[in-house]
């Protein structure tokens, strides 16, 4: 059973910077009167809120977990909404909370200081009928038990704190959950669940898959976001549980990592799932859960910023406020009338386009065009080269790339799945790591890049330089170690590439090898003159999703070919707008 298969080291206390000012254990019911702030820089209460601080709640298990409520105070019975993550549930007043807003250029005045970090507001949501329930979830804090990681585990015991929530007195009955990161992931392994009262999920990015998306991206033990979430999270006083032995002891797909992916095909739930093309961790998993839940009732919006400023926009939490009005008070608001999927075009100028409606994504516009490479005069043709070539780098010298580059006569967006279908040879070894990128360049080949945070001082040019990726977008990335080259037929598409990653293939002196790369979805504008650079590299060619830690450097030695034309036309296939 994959919960043998769990390894897990000794947790430790919430750290001082960690720490917020609600956060001693002190259980009781009080009331926070209009007016209140909790410190000067946050926002005051407009009405009186009910505190009920870390009430106990017990799972199926025995095991004792602590909830913060915040409700509107008087008798009327209130929907709630559930923010489920490893962070501390009074974190919101922590130096390291208001750091990340720091760094996302966000003033600390847009919330309250009462919500837990990336989750909703209760100085918005008990002013409008809501309640918040802000869990301490299993191993964290002064919950019991031990902590694990985006876990099929999550799913039963917020289900069972969704269950106690609806039996309160309080309670209307329904619940729904919000939130970005990490709070998103928990909800497709709660709705997996099925609660019997869970009436609404908002999933506002977040990875799908632990293996893919978190610790072995492309096949690659890419695990220095893992370590930032590992070492900087789940705090407590039993044990955490360790993904980075768990990646260094399985490092093919089995048990443990199905068990960290949600059970898709159950989720039913009505779903407001917000995505963005720009983040490098949570893009394609978000995607992935969209296409993948089985319910009927779910929205798609993909916005033009990064996760946290997005989440706190006035006007998308009027918009989310529509969804849950609907769903958790029954009102007839002609939300179901909202357009099944919003997209964004990015510029990269300055004229993003957001908010375009359609009925799917890609919308039924798009057409999938295939873009070959010609590998001597390093451009993208829309017919396959009769001739074959090689485009090569060797991995240690400079560059350790190759591109190629099309230019557009006329307006042209690409809103969709890109894809590499690439025929590669590896000389001096037996396996590649390869990355690749799509970029934009103006006219006269400059490349563009656009921050997704408000953010933009010298600090930040700094971080994003090289790496930082969520706080800049300069293109749609993909990456495979070709050894983990099989596709999965049960999942993969013709558009959207998937790959096994149960077993490794390493390639023989002088074999050409056929492999597919999915590469981030994309909605980019190009106007007349403007061209698309395709690179393919050895290299990292982004660097970290976030700035302090640790980059990967791939696993390669010798010469990488590429070959195109021919019998192994290599191509670019792009979701091209009609």
């Amino acid at each position: 059973m994959s919960d043998d298969q769990k390894a897990y080291i000794p947790s430790s206390p919430l750290p001082e910077a960690r720490t917020g000012i609600l956060t001693a254990f002190d259980p009781g019911t009080r009331t926070l009167e209009a007016g209140f702030r909790i410190a000067p820089q946050f926002r005051e209460l407009p009405v009186d809120i009910v505190f009920e601080k870390d009430t106990s709640v017990q799972l199926r298990d025995g095991t004792t977990v602590h909830v913060d409520i915040f409700r509107p105070a008087g008798a009327e019975q209130v929907p709630v909404i559930v923010a489920w993550s490893p962070y501390g549930k009074a974190q919101g007043t922590s130096a390291s909370v208001m750091g990340v807003f720091g760094l996302a250029g966000l003033d600390n005045s847009v919330v309250s200081g009462l919500e837990k970090f990336e989750g909703p507001d209760p100085v918005y949501w008990c002013a409008r009928g809501y309640a918040i329930a802000n869990p301490d979830i299993r191993g964290v804090v002064d919950s019991d038990g031990d902590s694990v990681l985006w876990d099929r585990q999550e799913g039963r015991d917020c289900f069972d704190v969704i269950e106690w929530l609806a039996e309160q007195e309080w309670c209307t009955g329904k619940v729904g959950m919000s939130g970005t990161s990490y709070l998103a992931v928990s909800q497709w392994f709660t709705a997996a669940e099925q609660p019997p009262h869970l009436a609404a999920i908002n999933p506002w990015e977040g990875v799908s898959d632990v293996y893919r998306d978190l610790v072995m991206r492309g096949g690659m033990p890419d695990t220095g976001f893992a370590r930032q979430l590992q070492e900087g999270s789940f705090f407590g006083k039993d044990q955490k549980e360790d993904i980075l032995a768990e990646t260094d002891a399985h490092p093919l797909m089995d048990e443990l990592w199905e068990n960290k992916i949600p059970e898709f095909d159950q989720i039913n739930v009505p779903a407001y799932v917000v995505a963005s093309y720009s983040n490098t961790l949570h893009t394609a998993g978000t995607f992935r859960a969209w296409r993948r839940m089985a319910g009927e009732e779910k929205w798609l919006r993909i916005h033009n910023s990064q996760e946290w400023p997005d989440y706190y926009d006035e006007a998308n939490v009027e918009d989310l406020r529509r969804f849950f009005d609907h769903y958790l008070r029954g009102e007839d608001n002609g939300w179901e009338e909202t357009p099944r999927v919003r997209y964004s075009v990015l510029d990269l100028e300055g004229g993003d386009r957001t908010g375009i409606p359609a009925e799917s994504f890609p919308p039924a516009e798009v057409d999938s065009t295939r873009f070959y490479l010609e590998a001597n005069s390093r451009s993208l043709t829309l017919s396959a080269p009769t001739a074959s070539a090689e485009a090569s780098y060797d991995v240690a010298a400079n560059p350790n790339a190759v591109s190629f580059i099309t230019r557009f006569d006329e307006e042209t967006e690409l809103v969709g799945y890109p894809k590499a279908h690439l025929w590669v040879e590896a000389r001096g070894s037996d396996d590649m790591d390869l990355f690749v990128l799509i970029q934009k360049l103006d006219a006269h080949g400059t490349p563009l890049q656009a921050f997704t945070v408000p953010n933009q001082n010298a600090r930040i040019h700094d971080a994003t330089d090289h790496g930082a990726t969520i706080l800049k977008y300069k293109g749609s990335d993909g990456r495979l170690r070709v050894s983990m080259r099989h596709l999965d037929e049960a999942l993969a598409t013709e558009d959207v590439p998937a790959h096994t990653f149960d077993r490794v293939e390493k390639l023989q002196p002088g074999q050409v090898a056929e492999v597919e790369i999915e590469l981030l979805p994309i909605g980019l504008a190009f106007h007349p003159g403007e061209q698309l650079r395709f690179v393919i590299s050895s290299r990292n060619l982004l660097g970290t999703m976030m700035p302090g830690i640790h980059e990967y450097v791939g696993a390669n030695s010798g010469q990488h070919v590429i070959h195109t034309g021919g019998e192994n036309a290599s191509y670019l296939q792009l979701p091209v707008l009609k």
